[in-house]
């Protein structure tokens, strides 16, 4: 008979069909965790304690090798289509059963933990690792039961994460040789071919994304949230690079969670229990609570030491440039525990314009952030990567397209409720240029944008007087506190006007196009906060 599924309470994995492993690692310490992977050749401690390892072939998510078992449960519920690509039930028994094939003989660490800060909505979660900073990750990035609750833990979801086992595809229905099953019946993740961490984070993300907004009421982000001493919670959205962490990490405000969180009738919790930084040309002086946080039980993937060192080169991009480092929460010294705040008074969403043609702050009516919530706008730059010669626009529903198994618009619907329940202030923050399109113009100062955002925060935007942009018809303050008041329009810091006009339908149209794809979800009150594409608008 299949076991899968079946749950045992006692140390023993026989009831999901691993009874033939080697030794079962149960919830090792990370010393010991550290330990294990030094002595197995996987890895090596850096000059300030940390665990560097290397994830081999990826060094980041695979998305096309994402699947989703396709049955009763998720047939008519799951947003089907490139993001969220289906797989046969019977397809993912035969291949499950594979991969617990080949752990017979093998060590297996296992870590029992869960995921939301809110004990209302916790998910007890079991993961078993082929090696043990696989654990380690696991460690960090959840959150950690205490020795108590260890002793009676019962999971509802497992995680079998076996990245040397190879899928064959004809045999086994994938892509190529790894692969990310998420069975939603089961309430199995299946990992395999691949070393990279972050598919186990993101794959409970995707997860959480299922079960929160349609079972619980619950909308689920992928943002960072913090909280002053006031108790004001505000929340940051933003793609990569346009300053999420940098922004949220506010020595002022205690540190709630750096990057996914769930937004309940009480307020704001973290599904997690540490953080996934990026530490690609990482300084002190930029980003010092990263920095500080890369000691002891931290795993740093895929850096390079400088020669004959053991100090990390930051800078070197010769294994990835998405070089990471994953540490616990207690690792940020204002972090806030338990990671939980009320309802949010303000959200920022980020984006790097790098057309020049967004201003550098505005609000946006309830309608508008529903939009732009769907939109999730940046722009990549000209260097970043190869071919990209001037800049190209990035959307990524509700800031993260790749973790969404339900329509888009479930998630914005659900975020314009809140949003009037609890009379939020919604800010549009471009990071990016100003000026003029890059390579013209000039990005936005960090000092002005963190002016800003304070501004914001402090209600000093409240009772100023706003301006309307064209195209986009956006609010915009015509004064903020330590800010050029000349800054804030963004057209007006064009010499060629006429060029701003182009630039600015050129991008409202890249709006309007993208939005096409989620029409037919959404609502007409949504659809009606589009930006306009004419220059004389």
């Amino acid at each position: 008979m299949n076991p899968i599924g079946l749950k045992k309470a006692d140390a023993d994995l026989t009831y999901i069909g691993l009874g033939n492993v080697a030794t079962e690692f149960w919830n090792l310490t990370p010393a010991e965790l550290v330990e294990e992977t030094i002595f197995r050749g996987e890895g090596v401690l850096t000059d300030t304690g940390a665990l560097a390892v290397d994830t081999g072939e990826f060094t980041g998510r695979s998305p096309k090798d994402k699947f989703t078992v396709c049955d009763a449960k998720t047939e008519n519920t799951v947003w089907w289509g490139d993001i969220n690509i289906k797989f046969e039930p019977e397809k993912f028994t035969k291949l499950y059963n594979r991969v617990a094939a080949y752990l017979t003989g093998k060590d297996v660490y296992i870590r029992d933990a869960y995921a939301c800060a809110d004990p209302k909505y916790r998910l007890n979660i079991r993961v078993i690792c082929e090696y043990p900073w696989s654990n380690l990750f696991v460690y960090n990035l959840f959150l950690r039961p205490s020795r108590e609750e260890i002793l009676n833990f019962e999971p509802e979801w497992h995680i079998l994460c076996a990245p040397g086992f190879m899928a064959d595809p004809a045999i086994d229905g994938t892509r190529q040789h790894n692969f990310t099953i998420i069975d939603f019946t089961k309430k199995i993740i299946l990992i395999g071919g691949s070393a990279y961490t972050g598919e186990i984070k993101k794959g409970i993300f995707t997860v959480l994304n299922y079960i929160l907004p349609q079972e619980k009421g619950v909308l689920s982000m992928h943002c960072s949230a913090n909280i002053g001493k006031a108790g004001d919670t505000a929340i940051f959205f933003g793609l990569s690079g346009t300053g999420k962490t940098t922004l949220s990490a506010d020595p002022e405000r205690g540190l709630i969670g750096d990057d996914e969180h769930g937004w309940s009738d009480n307020g704001v919790f973290n599904f997690e229990g540490g953080c996934y930084a990026k530490c690609i040309d990482l300084t002190k002086e930029k980003e010092p609570q990263i920095w500080d946080a890369i000691k002891f039980g931290a795993l740093v993937e895929n850096t390079d030491f400088y020669e004959n060192t053991r100090t990390i080169d930051f800078a070197s991009t010769s294994k990835t440039e998405n070089t990471r480092v994953a540490y616990p929460i207690n690792h940020i010294s204002n972090a806030v525990e338990p990671s939980v705040g009320g309802n949010p008074k303000n959200i920022f969403f980020l984006t790097a314009d790098a057309f020049g043609v967004l201003p550098p702050i505005s609000r946006l009516t309830p309608e508008q952030a529903m939009y732009h919530f769907i939109s999730g706008y940046t722009a990549k730059v000209a260097g970043t990567e190869v071919g990209i010669t001037e800049p190209q626009t990035t959307f990524s529903a509700c800031f993260g397209k790749a973790f969404l198994p339900l329509h888009p618009g479930k998630y914005a619907e659900l975020l314009g409720k809140k949003l009037k329940e609890n009379k939020v202030n919604v800010w549009l923050v471009n990071t990016g240029w100003t000026g003029g399109p890059y390579g013209i113009g000039e990005r936005i100062k960090l000092k002005y944008t963190r002016a800003m955002i304070t501004a914001a925060l402090n209600g000093e935007l409240d009772n100023v007087a706003y301006d309307t942009t064209p195209f986009f018809r956006l609010a915009i303050p015509k004064t903020c506190p330590n800010v050029p008041s000349e800054i804030l329009n963004a057209r007006n810091t064009w010499t060629d006007k006429n060029a701003f006009d182009e630039k600015a339908t050129y991008l409202a149209a890249a709006f309007v196009k993208n939005f096409e794809q989620y029409a037919s979800g959404v609502s007409k009150e949504i659809l009606d906060a589009a930006p306009i594409v004419s220059v004389n608008a």
